[in-house]
C-alpha cells in the first residue's frame, strides 16, 4: 500500500477555517480554498486506500496524479491558512498579532501530539500531522513578510534545501551520529519514533524539504486574489513550475549519462523511466546515489520534485478559486467536496481510524489487501466522507476535531 500525506495536513490544510475578519478573503475565495483542500483530502484517500496505479487507464492516471501531489497541495494550503489566521492581507498588529501567533503555536503542538497518536495505531499510513506541527512552528516567524519576499525564500529553499538534505542523509548513512541524537532525544523516547531526526531528515515528510511548500502557500495568501489577472498569473506560474520540475527531470534523466541505469539499480530494478513523474520507481535501497537528485517523483525530496508539485498545487488552487468565483452551478455540484475541505482534520483522522478498525479491531470482517486497496473501498471512503461532511456542515460551523482544536487555542486570548 503506497502512502501519501498526506497531509491533512495547509495544512493548513488541517487547521480549521478561521473566522472571517474584515480583511479576510471573500466567501467565494474561502469556498475555493475549501474546494482545493477537499480535493487534497480525497487525493490522500486514493493514496491510502485506492488500487495500485498499475491498473492503468483513466483510473490509473488519476491515481498517479493524486499520489504525492495531494500532500504537496495540502502543505501549500497549510501556508495559506497560516496567513489567514495571523492576518490577511496584512498581519495583525499588536496584541491581536501576538494572540494569533499563539493560536498557531498551540495548533502546532496539538497536531504534533495527534500525529504521534495516529502513528501509534500502527496503520500503513505515514502520518503527516507531526511534520505539519513542526513546520508551523518553523515557518511562523515569516508570517509578516510580503508576498515577494516569501516567494524568494520558498524558491531559495526549493533550490538549496534538497541538496542539504541529501548531504545530511548521506552522513547519516555513513556515520552513527543520528543514533546518538535519537537516544538523547526525549521526543523519540515519548513517541517511540526517531523523534526530531525523523521529523527533520529521515521521515517521509522531512521538514527540511517540506517547508518550501508552506512558504509558497504563505506567498499566495499575501496576493490580492481579487485583482484582475492575479489568478491567471498564479495558474501560469504553476504551469511553468510544473514544466520546469517534471520536464526538467525527464530531460536530465535522459541526457545525463547512465542516470537511468544508476537509479534503476539503486531502487532494485524499479521503473527509472517513470522517475520524472511517478513514485512507482520506488526508493533507494542501499544508499542514495547522486543521480537521485535528478528525480521528480513524489516524495523524492528533490528540487525538481518540489518545483513540479508546487506548480500543480498552484494550478489547482487557481482553478478552484475560479470555479468558486465564476461558476456557481459547478460550485453547487462540488459542494460535498468543499464540505470535506472545511473539516479536513476530522476527515483525515477518521479515515486513519477507520483503516485501523478494519485491520485490527474487526479482523474477521476485515477484507483482503486486494479489496482494501481496490476501487470499491476507495469509493466507499470518499462517499462516506462527503456525506458526513455535507450533513455536519449544514448544522455546525466547524468539524468535531476542528472545534476541539479551536477550543484548545482559547488560552491565546489571555496573551497581552
Amino acid at each position: 500500500m503506497t502512502h501519501d500525506a498526506s497531509p491533512s495536513a495547509p495544512a493548513a490544510a488541517l487547521p480549521e477555517r478561521p473566522p472571517v475578519p474584515t480583511d479576510a478573503p471573500t466567501t467565494a475565495r474561502l469556498i475555493g480554498i475549501d474546494l482545493a483542500r477537499g480535493l487534497a483530502v480525497l487525493g490522500m484517500y486514493s493514496a491510502h486506500v485506492g488500487p495500485d496505479v498499475t491498473v492503468g487507464g483513466p483510473v490509473g492516471f488519476l491515481l498517479e496524479t493524486a499520489r504525492g501531489r495531494s500532500s504537496a497541495l495540502f502543505a501549500v494550503l497549510a501556508g495559506f491558512s497560516l496567513i489567514i489566521i495571523t492576518g490577511r492581507p496584512h498581519p495583525r498588529p499588536g496584541r491581536a498579532g501576538r494572540q494569533a501567533v499563539t493560536r498557531v503555536a498551540i495548533r502546532a503542538v496539538a497536531l504534533l501530539a495527534l500525529g504521534y497518536a495516529l502513528t501509534a495505531l500502527g496503520t500503513e499510513v505515514e502520518v503527516i500531522l507531526s511534520c505539519y506541527g513542526l513546520l508551523f512552528l518553523t515557518v511562523l516567524p515569516l508570517h509578516r513578510l510580503r508576498a515577494a519576499t516569501l516567494a524568494q525564500i520558498a524558491a531559495a529553499g526549493a533550490l538549496i534545501l534538497p541538496q542539504v538534505l541529501y548531504a545530511i542523509r548521506k552522513s547519516i548513512e555513513e556515520g552513527g551520529w543520528a543514533d546518538a541524537v535519537i537516544q538523547a532525544d526525549p521526543l523519540a523516547r515519548i513517541s517511540g519514533t526517531d523523534g526530531v531526526v525523523e521529523l527533520l531528515f529521515t521521515g517521509d515528510y522531512p521538514a527540511l524539504t517540506w517547508a518550501p511548500f508552506l512558504i509558497a502557500g504563505m506567498a499566495v495568501a499575501r496576493l490580492d486574489l481579487t485583482r484582475p489577472g492575479t489568478r491567471s498569473r498564479l495558474a501560469l506560474t504553476g504551469a511553468a513550475l510544473t514544466v520546469i520540475g517534471y520536464g526538467g527531470s525527464w530531460l536530465a534523466l535522459h541526457l545525463v549519462p547512465h542516470a537511468l541505469s544508476v537509479i534503476s539499480s539503486a531502487t532494485g530494478g524499479g521503473s527509472a523511466s517513470s522517475a520524472w513523474w511517478s513514485d512507482t520507481v520506488g526508493e533507494p535501497e542501499n544508499g542514495t546515489p547522486l543521480a537521485w537528485l535528478l528525480v521528480a517523483a513524489p516524495h523524492s525530496q528533490t528540487t525538481l520534485s518540489i518545483l513540479g508539485n508546487t506548480g500543480v498545487a498552484f494550478v489547482v488552487i487557481a482553478g478552484c478559486l475560479t470555479v468558486a468565483d465564476r461558476m456557481p452551478r459547478l460550485t453547487r455540484l462540488t459542494r460535498p467536496v468543499s464540505a470535506v475541505g472545511t473539516m479536513a482534520l476530522t476527515a483525515y483522522v477518521l479515515h486513519i481510524v477507520a483503516l485501523w478498525l478494519l485491520t485490527d479491531v474487526w479482523p474477521v470482517a476485515a477484507v483482503e489487501d486486494e479489496t482494501m486497496s481496490g476501487l470499491p473501498a476507495l469509493l466507499a471512503f470518499i462517499t462516506a466522507a462527503m456525506l458526513l461532511a455535507t450533513a455536519w456542515t449544514r448544522h455546525f460551523r466547524r468539524g468535531p476535531l476542528e472545534h476541539l482544536l479551536h477550543t484548545a487555542t482559547r488560552p491565546a486570548r489571555y496573551v497581552r
